[in-house]
């Protein structure tokens, strides 16, 4: 599930809050598995999501700049 900053680049505004909500979605149910005591699937992915959405928001506050000026 991890993209890449160029993907995440090339991405239009639209596709990136997309991505970002269902991201966020995944991310929670991550978390409840974590919370209900049960082992993750993969306990690493919880990471590479959190990463990827902080990437996905850096390039839309990038992308919104841009814009302004």
């Amino acid at each position: 599930m991890a993209l890449k900053i160029k993907e995440i680049e090339s991405m239009g505004s639209k596709e990136l809050k997309t991505k970002l909500e269902e991201l966020k979605k995944e991310l929670i149910k991550h978390n409840a598995q974590i919370a209900t005591g049960t082992n993750p699937k993969s306990p690493g992915q919880v990471r590479v999501i959190k990463k990827t959405v902080a990437r996905i928001l850096t390039v839309l506050k990038i992308k919104g700049g841009e814009k302004k000026q």
